[in-house]
């Protein structure tokens, strides 16, 4: 764990240095977003750069950030002028409940169609299964997302066109970013739990006359979950860093909206401070994976 966590460290600080070379040569200036009409004023814009660090040469900018950082301070908002921490706080809860959601209907969808498409192998279901999720992988998210607002939200109008935090407001932008990832879980759990049943081992089981269950739970899943775990970590993870397409279609005023918008507006403490926190919960989320490795399978054991 401690070379794990250590490893995260360095990925950080690679991830951000990237991040803070590609905002320095990016065309523009945030100043003009900052001063509005009077971002003209050569002496108004002289006072908002030295307000914010602008004119420091980048090393110096980086090596401010990761001060603030360690005091945890990601910098002030250019547009609304507060804390980005306070901004972002309540866009990552809508965010953490967006992704969770979407998390448990990948689980719940995808384990269950590959388990039955893998029991069931070229039957009927396993076919049907294989063609729906290949359909699924084929189509854009956002694809997705504009059908689904256009026959539930405008037509049917079941559910609110702005997002208003509930939790019916929740079940498309949760749905849509499900579908892609549950399909893909649906495939990855078939082929790992088809392999698994043709192994010595559950064999071995079988002929021992263990129940059919026991076989299934304690020998064929458990050692079929572990790519499975992995995906979804990984999955959970770019969730949590935000939904851009997603957010934007439905409005949720998460992280990745928020990001979307900060790019637009050159708004550059919020631009790294989501890119930051997104990085830091992927790393994060990849290590308890692996730990979780060992807890599903003893044999392995972190190198």
């Amino acid at each position: 764990m401690i070379r794990r966590l250590g490893q995260m460290v360095v990925v950080l600080f690679g991830a951000t240095v990237i991040l803070f070379c590609c905002l320095f040569v990016l065309p523009g200036d945030p100043v003009g977003s900052l001063g509005g009409d009077k971002a003209r004023d050569p002496a108004v814009v002289e006072q908002l750069r030295e307000r914010y660090g602008l004119n420091d040469p980048l090393p110096v900018q980086y090596g401010n950030f990761v001060k603030n950082l360690a005091q945890g301070d990601l910098g002030e908002d250019y547009t609304q002028r507060r804390p980005v921490t306070e901004v972002l706080g309540p866009k990552l809860v809508n965010t953490a409940q967006l992704a969770l959601a979407a998390i448990v209907l990948d689980i719940a969808i995808g384990l269950l169609a590959g388990l039955i498409a893998a029991l069931f192998r070229y039957s009927f279901w396993d076919v049907l299964i294989t063609l729906l999720t290949t359909m699924a992988v084929g189509f854009p998210s956002f694809v997705i997302g504009m059908v689904l607002q256009k026959v539930f939200v405008i037509q049917l109008e079941w559910v609110p066109l702005i997002s208003d935090g509930t939790m019916k407001s929740l079940i498309l932008p949760a749905f849509t970013l499900a579908i892609l990832d549950a399909a893909l879980v649906a495939r990855l759990m078939r082929g790992t739990m088809l392999e698994v049943l043709r192994a010595d081992y559950v064999k071995t089981a079988v002929a021992k006359g263990l129940p059919r269950r026991t076989v299934l739970v304690k020998h064929v899943m458990r050692n079929s979950i572990i790519p499975v775990v992995t995906y979804l970590g990984i999955s959970f993870g770019s969730l949590l860093g935000g939904a851009l397409i997603t957010e934007a279609i439905f409005n949720w005023d998460g992280i990745g909206l928020a990001l979307v918008q900060a790019v637009q507006q050159q708004n550059n403490p919020i631009i790294i401070g989501v890119v930051s926190f997104g990085v830091g919960v992927f790393v994060l989320l990849n290590l308890l994976v692996d730990l979780l490795y060992a807890v599903l399978d003893p044999r392995i054991r972190l190198a």
